[in-house]
């Protein structure tokens, strides 16, 4: 195993489906002992990446390396210093948790010496000691999520994928999903995480944001919010919404807007001068503005507004 450059290098990675593009020409690096975020919305290409990097799919064209072995030609060794989870819980719920644990290190070929060592601290890392008796089956969602991720880490491996790892758990279990993500990286694993939630995304060390299968932008999450958008941004809290949606996005010189939650995000080339403009717009139109003033973007603004540019490109290249 390869210890110096990146974990992870991929470089001009195309994977089709027939016709179908997945993955469409992307490159990127993930180093050593970072959380590396893959974020973007279902069907962008994330799982299908993440497969690839996990040797369990071949690509169309280009490569890629993880812990210095190719993808395409050594993915067994590829294998043999990575853990995986999936987004689809993937254990055996009719064993019990013990034997589920039993049953990977053997898959994982994790030593006799150190077996006992290993599952005992599994157990421990994902709070299962009391219950390793239990039939998994009959686990609550969280602690299913917990155990699936000792198993992955019985062999120590260097860098770790999770692919959608806190689908369908409660918040309270994902922030704790996430302090033990925290832990590994701080103790030298690699974490490649997949993820459609814009609020886990702050959690990542490094980005890349991905649609349509092709990455749209890559840096820090404070890296995104401040130089990936184009324009500044503006609140505006409002009544009717839907009509000064409506409005708005037939303004001419507006950039974007969209509705979040209760209230609309505008993007504006300068937002000290809209403001004015925007609030005498509404008010004549006898649209009640409650609030309305600038704001710094979250990622899921910078996200929306890229996915929106990138899909304008795309209907111009077509």
């Amino acid at each position: 195993m390869n210890n110096s450059g990146p974990a992870v290098v991929v470089e001009n990675l195309v994977k089709r489906f027939g016709t179908f593009v997945a993955v469409n020409h992307v490159s990127f690096e993930a180093r050593r002992g970072e959380i590396f975020g893959f974020l973007g919305p279902n069907g962008a290409g994330k799982s299908t990446t993440i497969r690839i990097l996990c040797g369990l799919l071949s690509p169309t064209e280009g490569g890629a390396r993880v812990s210095g072995f190719d993808v395409a030609t050594q993915p067994e060794a590829v294998r043999q210093t990575i853990g995986y989870m999936s987004q689809k819980f993937s254990l055996y719920n009719d064993l019990r948790v013990i034997e589920n644990l039993r049953f990977f290190a053997g898959m994982y070929s994790v030593s006799a010496r150190s077996l006992s060592e290993r599952i005992q601290w599994a157990l421990e890392m994902a709070g299962l000691s009391d219950h390793q008796r239990d039939i998994t089956g009959i686990l609550p969602g969280g602690w299913k999520q917990r155990l699936s991720l000792g198993c992955a880490l019985l062999h120590r491996p260097s860098i770790l994928f999770l692919d959608e790892p806190t689908a369908g758990v409660d918040p309270i279990t994902r922030r704790q999903f996430w302090d033990l993500i925290h832990q590994l990286a701080e103790g030298g694993t690699t974490v490649f995480v997949t993820t459609h939630y814009m609020d886990e995304a702050e959690y990542c060390h490094r980005l890349a944001l991905i649609n349509r299968g092709k990455i749209v932008a890559l840096g820090t999450p404070a890296e995104l919010k401040r130089g990936s958008m184009p324009g500044e941004l503006v609140l505006l809290e409002c009544e009717p919404l839907a009509a000064a949606l409506g409005l708005l996005r037939a303004t001419p010189g507006l950039l974007d807007a969209a509705v979040f939650g209760s209230v609309l995000h505008l993007n504006v080339p300068r937002a000290k001068e809209a403001i004015p403009l925007l609030r005498k717009l509404l008010l004549q139109s006898g649209i009640a503005v409650t609030r309305i003033e600038q704001i710094q973007p979250t990622l899921e603004d910078v996200f929306v507004s890229l996915a929106g540019t990138h899909a304008e490109a795309a209907k111009e290249e077509s």
